[in-house]
């Protein structure tokens, strides 16, 4: 029954790990057919070291800037004369500058293709691959070198292309990952103009918060750039701003991090995920999104897209870029990107005019000769239906449905091309038009060219909204996938929307089976499955053979706005002969997946928080019973997060936002030493580093105290018999503290008394095992700075800024009492009382703080650690002005107070034992002074060392021992 705690604790916490573990793998295993094709090389990669000015080398030595190149290109621009227009590409966390091959050599290629009438020049930066995600100190160093960049490469234009009309004024940037970020940071320095830069596209960039935030440079950073953008957004009306975000293969990014904040003030910034973008439909991984060859050529297409032809750089005229940008990355009409289409197009042409009147229709086109144009009237249609859909599994980029201004003959002369109007699907190209916003159209035609070889299928029909949407609530999130919802579509057609209800968090998540039943036939298409979010540019395009078994998983990356009342909508663009079942259950493995995703970073506060907990616990249990409790115990009594939850949300909905060791010296010369050598460490190198050391100290002297525990409960497990044995053969052993050595025997061992001492050591050792685990989580934490200290080392020996100096220098100050205290001091201390309290506010404050600023959550582990030492201290310090932390000897009134303490009494009995076994005395003589009844007066010795000081004056002081009665030296 003892054990049951322990037990309940282990079932509980493994079922913790193991849902955890299952969350974990939906994160990092990503079910999804669409993939990326990776980007190559056609010639070999060169990479041109711009020389730049002797000030800026020395300012920034670790930072260098390159050209890109390849094959005949590299080696005309080793000269630096340069007729292109200029892109500056910034890697991201730990991020090589050699990923701008992908952009460069595609970029290359496309230039090729139009004999160089337009070219880009990429550049891009070596930031050292510095770990800026988890070191925020020297983000505004990059920022400032980018800056100094592109001065230099405008710099080169202007000196090497004096007698051209038009050189750039400005730069494009792609940022990749943190990249992204320092290009937003440019626009906080003070000395530099908004112009330099008209589009920015970043690639996996967490512009909302930090990913982990690991420091306050890192969080001070975010909220200057994010504050900047939204209190000065006059500084960004001219900037074109693109954020693509991977997707959920990007476990390191989610992107619901990716989007740019208030994004409604800024008509010129865009934000999509990589599974939304036209022709891509693929989640991509962190380092993937870089390489991806169709997010690569849909970038390519977009910058040659917005190139003005008169300037021969790109366009100063934001509203065609944003055309550009949702051309290519948000609605493809199948057709290439023109700035200002002529809709009322001339059908001319001795084409076949062929008249159709039902409502549904198919043309399957193999082998044909001549053209056709296919004409639907509308006028009697406009009374039963509200909706035209068309299919065209032709992918080509020619116009093909145009509608027919107010005709009654058979012929249409002009009409409006409705191409545009148009959306590319992975296998079609729909076209969804609601015949109420066109009353000037008499006739819909639709164009099927003359082809040869090729086959495509042409579909059509005028539907009623109502007949082809339907509403399906979602299960509850705690249905497990018990339950289920279900719609069945019974009549065949070409579309169908089920709107998905009460979807719109996301920590919702969804598994959705769609079965199709068809016809046979032999010539059908396959069905492409959309999950439309209304409210962001984050749909996931599924594409089955029908009929078929498939499923979907719906998750969402940004839940809906406050006052946003769209709701995602499931489109299924099917054949004209199929039947559709859709279901939909609630995923808990994916529920769990999508908590760690967005919440797993608060993992570590969660962890801290119940250890301090657990730590408050032990301290009551050790002032209220004398005994401390094992951490686990402690662990499964004391941390229930539902004390610290509670309180948070309150203040925040409120606010708005081996051997039997002795008490020796706490502070010695050589202690005091080591911390100040520390505090020099963290001040001249990395204040992590002196945590570090420390931390590892600590962990041996715990380990050493450890073993020596196990061996003392060795000893005492011993039979009478041979404890016996081998206290005749061994008078004594070392007995070791943290730091402290006693000398006893193994005869006194055996003596019941010793279990209490062992129970003191054992309560010392839990405390210890207690502030270990709290110490490793702040050396995690504090890890990435040391880190980046060490990577950048050859640079510079010291850390600046330091975001744990402050830390480092009250922990290296402090630990030292601590690892070398005692239950017995805590006990002692009346300070203890009020340390046992602070945990439970302690933890609220971790909980509230530290997900947004999980730098914070060392600081409140360590400010409970500093308080405990203080109440150490303070005993320390009385005891030395008492004159007994020296170890000297105490006046001749005060050496032999009564034992009044039965536990100190039984120490001093077996330290008085061991005192006289090693030397030959005979301990008898004394029983009436030292007998372990309880009635009698006992001298008492309240020494630092009690062998060397409180017998030092044992032959003076033999007139205060009495001789003993029989009966007594029997016992």
């Amino acid at each position: 029954m003892g054990r049951s705690p322990g037990v309940a604790a282990a079932l509980f916490y493994g079922a913790v790990a193991a849902l955890v573990l299952l969350g974990v793998r939906d994160v990092l295993f990503v079910y999804e057919e669409n993939r990326c094709s990776m980007t190559y090389m056609y010639e070999y990669p060169e990479y041109l070291k711009i020389k730049l000015p002797k000030k800026i080398s020395r300012r920034f030595p670790a930072y260098e800037l390159y050209l890109y190149g390849e094959g005949n290109y590299a080696e005309e621009n080793k000269n630096l004369i340069l007729t292109g227009i200029p892109v500056l590409f910034l890697p991201g966390n730990a991020g090589s500058y050699k990923q701008v091959r992908s952009l460069g050599s595609i970029a290359l290629r496309k230039a090729e293709d139009i004999d160089f009438k337009y070219h880009f020049n990429f550049f891009t930066v070596n930031f050292n691959e510095e770990l800026v995600a988890l070191y925020g100190g020297s983000l505004h160093r990059q920022t400032r070198f980018v800056h100094e960049c592109i001065k230099v490469i405008l710099k080169l234009y202007k000196v090497r292309r004096e007698d051209q009309e038009f050189a750039p004024s400005s730069v494009a940037i792609v940022g990749h990952s943190m990249g992204g970020l320092v290009a937003r940071a440019l626009l906080t320095l003070k000395n530099f103009k908004p112009e330099f830069i008209n589009l920015l596209i970043t690639q996996a960039t967490p512009h909302v918060a930090p990913v982990m935030p690991l420091d306050k440079y890192l969080t001070d950073f975010y909220t200057a750039v994010n504050n900047h953008w939204i209190l000065k957004a006059q500084d960004v009306r001219n900037l074109t701003t693109l954020s693509v975000a991977g997707g959920f293969r990007d476990y390191q990014v989610h992107s619901g991090l990716a989007f740019l904040p208030r994004l409604s003030q800024h008509s010129s910034a865009l934000f999509v995920v990589s599974s939304a973008v036209p022709r891509t439909w693929a989640s991509t991984d962190h380092l993937s999104i870089v390489w991806c060859k169709e997010l690569v050529l849909a970038t390519i297409r977009a910058f040659f897209d917005v190139i003005d032809e008169t300037t021969k750089q790109i366009t100063e005229d934001p509203k065609k870029r944003m055309l550009v940008l949702n051309h290519h990355f948000v609605r493809h009409p199948a057709k290439f990107f023109e700035e200002g289409p002529e809709t009322l197009t001339e059908l001319k042409g001795t084409l076949i005019w062929i008249k159709i009147k039902s409502s549904k229709w198919t043309y399957t086109v193999y082998n044909e000769s001549d053209g056709k144009y296919f004409m639907f009237p509308l006028s009697n249609h406009r009374k039963t239906y509200s909706h035209v859909h068309c299919q065209n599994s032709m992918l080509g980029t020619s116009s093909w449905i145009y509608g027919c201004l107010n005709s009654s003959s058979s012929v249409c002369l002009e009409g409006f091309d409705l191409s545009w109007k148009a959306e590319l699907l992975p296998t079609v190209k729909v076209v969804t038009l609601k015949l109420q916003e066109y009353p000037a159209l008499s006739n819909l035609v639709i164009y099927v060219p003359a082809i040869n070889g090729n086959k495509f299928t042409l579909d059509c029909e005028f539907f009623k909204e109502d007949s082809r949407t339907v509403q399906l609530p979602v299960t509850h999130l705690f249905s497990f996938g018990l339950s289920s919802s279900k719609i069945v579509f019974s009549s065949a057609g070409l579309i169908y929307n089920v709107q998905l209800q009460h979807f719109c968090q996301i920590y919702q998540a969804f598994k959705i089976y769609i079965e199709s039943h068809c016809n046979p036939h032999k010539g059908r298409k396959t069905s492409v499955y959309r999950l439309h979010v209304p409210w962001s540019h984050e749909d996931s395009i599924t594409v089955s053979k029908v009929p078929s078994f498939t499923e979907i998983s719906a998750k969402l990356h940004i839940a809906q706005p406050e006052n946003d009342s769209t709701v995602v909508v499931l489109n299924i663009y099917s054949s004209v002969d199929c039947q559709y079942e859709v279901t939909i259950k609630t995923s808990f493995s994916q529920v769990l997946g999508q908590v760690i995703r967005f919440h797993g970073g608060s993992l570590p506060v969660y962890v801290i928080s119940n250890m301090l907990l657990a730590y408050g616990g032990q301290l009551s249990a050790l002032i209220s019973t004398g005994q401390c409790s094992d951490f686990v115990l402690a662990l499964a009594r004391a941390a229930k997060p539902y004390k610290v939850d509670p309180i948070v949300n309150v203040v925040k909905f409120l606010l708005g936002p081996s051997g039997l060791p002795k008490d020796s010296k706490l502070m010695t010369p050589r202690r005091a030493f080591m911390a100040i050598l520390l505090i020099f460490v963290s001040c001249t190198t990395c204040g992590a580093f002196a945590v570090l050391i420390i931390y590892i100290h600590y962990m041996f002297k715990v380990i050493k105290l450890h073993s020596n525990v196990r061996t003392e409960q060795n000893v005492l497990n011993m039979d009478p018999k041979h404890a016996k044995e081998t206290s005749d053969n061994s008078n004594k052993e070392t007995v070791k503290n943290c730091d402290s050595t006693e000398t006893i025997t193994e005869a006194a061992a055996a003596s019941p008394t010793a279990n209490r001492a062992i129970d003191n050591v054992v309560n010392s050792l839990k405390i210890h095992i207690t502030i270990i685990n709290l110490l490793t989580w702040i050396v995690l934490l504090s890890s990435p700075s040391l880190i980046y200290w060490f990577k950048n080392l050859r640079y510079n020996i010291r850390l600046d800024p330091d975001p744990c100096r402050t830390m480092a220098i009250i922990l290296v100050s402090t630990l030292g009492i601590l690892m070398n205290s005692s239950t017995t001091k805590v006990k002692s201390s009346k300070l203890s009382k009020i340390a046992a309290q602070l945990p439970l506010p302690l933890s609220a404050a971790v909980v509230a703080f530290g997900p947004m600023h999980l730098y914070r959550a060392p600081y409140f582990s360590a400010h409970l650690s500093s308080m405990c030492k203080v109440a150490l201290l303070v005993l320390c310090t009385t005891l030395t002005l008492r004159g007994l932390a020296k170890g000297a000897p105490l006046r001749p009134e005060e050496k032999w107070k009564p034992l009044n303490n039965p536990r100190n009494r039984d120490l001093f009995f077996r330290t008085l034992q061991a005192y006289f076994s090693g030397r030959g005395l005979d301990l008898r003589k004394f029983l009436d002074t030292f007998s372990m009844n309880n009635d009698r007066p006992r001298p008492v010795a309240i020494y630092s060392d009690p062998t060397a000081s409180a017998f030092a004056d044992y032959e003076e002081k033999k007139k205060y021992f009495k001789t003993t009665s029989k009966a007594e030296r029997s016992c």
